[in-house]
């Protein structure tokens, strides 16, 4: 696999059919499309190779994508997850959005050796015609997106992604590889983790000894396991993180995008003990195994100059209840003073429901301001909390997606619990673990349950909800994406995988 990475700070001449401006949209005609991810999906016979399906908005059509899609330059192989990480965004500047797809499992040669889990990315290009079969496709080893790195087994480069356009209009991609081995002074760190950012010309990769940057190498830190961003600001999770004795306690790291000596510039980093964040780091609590980030315009100014952080804790023990979950939202300025907005879990007075052992509240959390025109007010944010183990009343690891207000004064004020059957359509089915894939936008909270085990959505189901509807101010009914309708092909195992 090889490739010669566009730059992503040329502009060219926007297509005269496509329609720049709108997100998530493929084939530039003006109106979203949806991606939608099944990793575990049997491609041409081969199970667990994984594809991506992306749904035209206004009924024009649905595109699959997977190593067997015609120049794609690899082909399916078992268990390589293609479609487990996700992003959009313009790489080229011409108007229609373009899909970046990790598949982070995938064996690749060195020196004639296989390399288990090496890793590669495929950033596929869209068209005025949509996208998959037709568009330029590029695929990257870490070694063909940044010369300076190796090829080695278990870097899982691609674990995570994501991308998007900064502050000034230049395109950047972030890719986590979190099994990446680091030497420090001769002495190596076994799943240390680092990440690849790219910008225009720049290509980096960047770990916590270097300059600025918070935190020290440590074995199994899986820096770059969990990514997220905006035009401003983006963060990255190593939930791995050992926090003085505290092994897997976690920490999370805050960078913006303007370039400093080659990098990026940290601006801040965070774990359960650093002032003014609530309770304290533990073995295994997994502070920041998901991260989402939302911007946050203060009434000082014209613009989102901040930005909301979301982070999951999910192997947080609440009183006798281990591995019950917690989340925090932390405000960040452009000069990196943070302030804890708000500290969640079950056993909150007021919150809806009570802690259990193995819940996992916050294996995904997923934040959204709903209208970055106007400054943000809690009338603005959601917050989305995954709760996988969450048991109902009678099915166990039914799992629940859990709404909060995270600028309310009380937290429990406006939340609500949905489960399939009670906020979600379907019906709830032991170890569904409904809470395991959730996406943000201004309009719409993406709900998957790829692992549902309903007789009616067995090979996976996503929901789009709105905002509004959660709220109880509309009434408009979500749209479900379901093999076997709508265009659909009906064929999937784990189809509903977004965020």
């Amino acid at each position: 696999m090889a490739g010669v990475m566009v730059s992503l700070g040329s502009t060219q001449a926007v297509a005269a059919s496509c329609t720049a401006g709108t997100a998530n949209d493929f084939n530039g005609d003006g109106v979203a499309d949806t991606a939608i991810g099944d990793p575990n999906a049997t491609v041409n016979g081969v199970k667990g190779a994984g594809l991506v399906r992306v749904v035209f908005g206004g009924g024009k059509g649905v595109s699959e994508i997977s190593q067997a899609t015609s120049g794609m330059g690899g082909a399916p192989e078992a268990n390589d997850h293609f479609g487990f990480s996700r992003a959009a965004y313009d790489a080229n500047g011409d108007g229609c959005t373009d899909l970046v797809v990790g598949a982070p499992n995938e064996d690749l040669a060195r020196d004639g050796i296989q390399q288990v889990d090496a890793g590669a990315i495929y950033v596929i290009y869209g068209t005025p015609t949509g996208i998959g079969a037709g568009s330029t496709i590029k695929g990257y080893s870490q070694n063909a997106l940044d010369s300076t790195s190796t090829i080695e087994a278990y870097d899982w480069f691609g674990y995570a992604v994501k991308a998007g356009e900064t502050a000034t209009g230049a395109p950047y991609l972030v890719v986590g590889v979190p099994g990446e081995g680091v030497s420090v002074d001769g002495t190596p760190y076994a799943g240390a983790g680092i990440i690849e950012y790219v910008q225009g010309t720049t290509v980096v990769s960047v770990k916590q000894n270097d300059v600025g940057v918070p935190g020290v190498v440590e074995a199994n830190d899986r820096f770059g396991y969990s990514l997220a961003g905006t035009n401003r600001y983006f963060a990255v999770g190593a939930p791995g993180e050992a926090i003085g004795t505290e092994e897997f306690a976690g920490t999370v790291i805050v960078f913006n995008h303007t370039l400093a000596g080659g990098l990026p510039t940290p601006l801040v980093g965070f774990d359960q003990n650093v002032a003014g964040i609530s309770d304290a780091a533990e073995a295994g609590d997994g502070f920041g195994t998901s991260l989402s980030v939302t911007g946050y315009r203060p009434s000082d100014q014209t613009y989102n100059s901040d930005v909301l952080l979301a982070i999951g804790i999910p192997g947080e023990d609440v009183g006798a209840s281990a591995d019950a979950g917690s989340a925090v939202v932390i405000r960040v300025q452009p000069s990196g003073v943070y302030t804890e907005t708000k500290w969640i879990e079950a056993s909150i007075s007021g919150v809806d429901g009570d802690p259990a052992a193995g819940d996992f509240f916050g294996q995904r959390v997923t934040i959204a301001n709903t209208d970055t025109a106007v400054v943000t007010t809690s009338a603005t944010v959601r917050l989305a909390v995954g709760i996988p183990g969450r048991d109902t009343a009678s099915v166990k690891d039914a799992g629940a997606v859990q709404i909060f207000r995270p600028l309310d004064a009380a937290i429990g004020t406006n939340d609500k619990i949905l489960t399939r059957g009670s906020g979600v359509p379907g019906t709830a089915a032991a170890r569904d673990y409904n809470g395991m894939a959730l996406l943000a936008g201004s309009t719409y909270l993406y709900l998957g349950v790829p692992y549902s085990k309903a007789s009616d959505s067995a090979k996976g189901v996503l929901y789009a909800l709105r905002w509004s509807d959660i709220d109880g101010t509309t009434n408009t009914g979500s749209t479900t994406y379901l093999p076997g309708t709508g265009g659909l092909p009906d064929a999937g195992v784990a189809f509903g995988t977004v965020g």
